[in-house]
């Protein structure tokens, strides 16, 4: 054994790494070579009467504790850095002391030692004699219950919404303060003698689950695989331009859903009805393509000028991902049946749309084609009639319905509602309602976490981060 070490000292060495393992495992996200972690009381950071032992966990009073002005602080060596999210330590009362004037919480850089934390401004605290808190005023308002010897208080920080809180026993006592500064510091405060308190700063386990807490904080993804495959299928098959078996198969898995979006399954069946012109609905193409192929889905409903004129505008500009939160919808088909394969869609594309324009089977009763190849569906009689009858109960969708005054509706001033990329707003705008549906968020995680990214890189181009030039957010989307 070489001089000067022992069982004991090599004990320690592997307990402190345990616990430095152990605190960096709470807060995953925080590089500690940039923004350390408060592990322990700062031997430099406080008042004089503060003493310190135990590795500079426990604290105790050595002053004369007669009057306010002998209370003494000490802070943590680091403040909490914000990628913690949440962030937690627990200070166990090893003894009240004479009278019990102690106080925990937080506190900026600068602010005065020789007062207990919550007295001066950018200080808060949680004080033990009376169960008031202190946010940077001498005058305490009503929050918990009292603390003496035994009992363990928790003091938390989300560096979210900026709110504290703290725990007694293992029990949240609710929102002490709120509007928080950044860089604060855990601070405890004594003032009488005989005052003793031991903190844990995550080396031990706490008494309070704030792991859960942590678990719990944020928007989590909670929909089943089958209600995200039901959203794929449908926003596949508007985006394939085949709306009426996307309107089929949304009144099927979400039945009530576009009878209370009265404007919504309008903007569809207008839609449908540009698809109709360009010839990828159903209604007016081949069944083959699709082994579930729609019947011919006609408007059941009647709109006004009224209604249209309370259309919202205001969906998406991208067509909501297709991971995000919500709850299993089945009403009655498995998850394997509501998958749309990617067979299937090959074959569309094969039989069917093919960069917007469709292609079918030469016959006797098929469209003619123009220069460009692309189908004209208004020049057959029966298609033709189909879809003016289908128009007509749109009524007033007069952009859409001058379609069909031109030989060649894509060549016409309106041809761009032909344009594929027309289709994403109302797919945007179904997927959003179908979530809403469901009291779930109209915007899902990942799209908001791609959103996020790209925010991210503007940031650190506009500080001169030159990392961010190799960066690309879209090669992951």
């Amino acid at each position: 054994m070489a001089a000067g070490s022992s069982p004991s000292s090599s004990s320690s060495n592997s307990d402190t790494s345990q616990q430095v393992d152990r605190i960096a495992l709470l807060y995953p996200k925080v590089n500690e070579s940039e923004t350390p972690l408060p592990r322990s009381w700062s031997p430099k950071d406080k008042f004089t009467f503060i003493g310190l032992s135990q590795n500079n966990l426990r604290v105790h009073y050595k002053g004369v504790g007669k009057t306010h002005k002998d209370a003494a602080s000490v802070r943590a060596t680091h403040s909490i850095p914000a990628a913690c999210g949440i962030y937690y330590f627990e200070v166990r009362i090893v003894s009240k002391g004479r009278d019990g004037y102690m106080g925990i919480g937080l506190s900026a850089q600068g602010v005065n030692m020789n007062r207990l934390p919550g007295w001066e401004k950018n200080s808060y605290g949680y004080h033990g004699d009376d169960g008031h808190s202190f946010c940077s005023s001498g005058t305490g308002k009503p929050y918990g219950p009292t603390f003496t010897t035994g009992d363990v208080i928790g003091c938390g920080i989300n560096l979210i919404d900026n709110t504290c809180f703290y725990t007694k026993n293992g029990v949240n006592l609710g929102i002490a303060f709120s509007d928080l500064p950044a860089n604060l510091y855990p601070t405890v405060g004594l003032q009488t003698p005989g005052e003793v308190v031991d903190a844990n700063f995550g080396q031990q386990p706490f008494v309070y689950d704030i792991e859960e807490v942590m678990k719990s904080t944020g928007q989590s993804f909670t929909e089943e695989l089958a209600s995200i495959k039901n959203r794929q299928r449908i926003q596949k098959l508007v985006l394939a331009g085949r709306i009426g078996e996307a309107i089929e198969t949304t009144q099927t898995l979400y039945p009530g859903l576009l009878e209370r979006n009265p404007n919504l399954l309008f903007l569809l069946k207008c839609r449908q009805f540009v698809e109709m012109v360009s010839g990828c609905d159903s209604d007016v193409r081949p069944a083959a393509h699709s082994p579930r192929s729609s019947p011919n889905v006609s408007p059941s409903h009647s709109y006004s000028a009224a209604s249209i004129g309370s259309v919202v505008s205001s969906s998406p500009s991208a067509t909501n991902g297709f991971v995000a939160n919500g709850t299993c919808i089945d009403n009655g088909f498995e998850a394997d049946n509501v998958q749309m394969e990617v067979e299937e869609f090959e074959e569309t594309s094969s039989n069917g749309v093919v960069n917007g324009t469709e292609k079918m089977d030469e016959s006797d009763h098929s469209p003619s084609r123009d220069s460009t190849g692309r189908q004209n569906f208004c020049q057959n009689r029966t298609v033709l009639e189909k879809i003016l009858a289908f128009g007509r109960d749109l009524q007033t969708m007069s952009e859409a319905f001058s379609l069909l005054a031109y030989t060649d509706p894509w060549s016409s001033p309106v041809g761009y509602i032909l344009d594929p990329v027309q289709r994403e707003s109302i797919c945007s705008s179904l997927n959003s309602a179908i979530l809403d549906s469901h009291h779930l968020p109209t915007k899902p995680p990942l799209d908001l976490i791609l959103g996020q990214a790209q925010e991210c890189l503007k940031l650190m181009s506009k500080i001169g981060l030159g990392a961010c030039a190799f960066a690309s957010v879209e090669e992951y989307m």
